[in-house]
């Protein structure tokens, strides 16, 4: 299994231009034919940080979330939220878009969720750039801890490219699949402590709840942004999350 593994990664390497330029391309396609072109990418998390500043802040006045600006807490879990949502999907659908690219071209088919990850990953970006400069702007600057978003970010990469891989295949054989995925994303927003506090939840249920893979990402920007916590004080967590098959 180890063999495989590091066999899959020599071929990514080998790789490594054609998957930059498909991912150029497909970020390019999903803006291609409208007036502003790409720069869509990148006014479209900005109005929506501004929407939620605007709702949250100034029209429902939230209250401090553990002593720290509602608004501030709500989108540390909100973006790597937005991230896992727009790569799933999308990755889900990868062989069945480019399935006249997989007969022509000699190359893995495991490559092209990656591809669609990538997309996704330069309007996260974008977002992390975005809420950084917001805390700055609330008088939070950058830290050490800051840099363990670094960690949890390639912990969701890998999360998503392993759910997207199955999918992937799975989808070809059942065109249902990307609607199950649409409704299992919805259930796990709700199930997530996004919007909520795990604090809020009776203590019998922190247990299931934090079986929610997703729970160790969103929960982890926020150790990262607000609670400055390291991943390995939560070996549990930490363990399970790398440990599911």
């Amino acid at each position: 299994m180890v063999n495989h593994f590091f066999l899959f990664v020599r071929d990514l390497f080998k790789s490594r231009r054609l998957i930059w330029e498909l991912t150029k391309k497909d970020f390019k396609n999903r803006y291609l034919g409208t007036y502003l072109g790409l720069v869509w990418a990148f006014v479209q998390p900005t109005v929506t940080i501004l929407i939620f500043w605007f709702v949250f802040q100034v029209g429902f006045k939230s209250t401090p979330m553990d002593n720290f600006p509602f608004i501030l807490w709500i989108i540390s879990a909100m973006v790597p939220w937005f991230f896992i949502a727009d790569s799933i999907p999308s990755a889900t659908q990868s062989i069945l878009e480019n399935s006249f690219l997989v007969k022509k071209v000699v190359f893995r088919s495991s490559v092209l969720p990656i591809v669609k990850i990538g997309s996704a990953l330069i309007i996260h970006l974008f977002f992390v750039v975005m809420v950084l400069l917001i805390y700055f702007l609330y008088g939070y600057s950058p830290d050490r801890y800051t840099l363990q978003v670094v960690y949890y970010l390639f912990s969701s990469m890998i999360l998503i490219l392993g759910i997207s891989w199955m999918t992937s295949s799975l989808v070809i054989f059942l065109r249902d699949v990307g609607q199950v995925i649409g409704m299992f994303l919805q259930f796990g927003f709700w199930m997530t402590p996004i919007f909520w506090s795990l604090k809020t939840v009776p203590e019998q249920y922190h247990t299931i709840i934090k079986l929610n893979p997703l729970f160790y990402i969103t929960e982890g920007y926020r150790d990262s942004l607000i609670y400055k916590t390291w991943f390995w004080e939560h070996p549990g967590q930490t363990i399970y999350f790398w440990g599911q098959p």
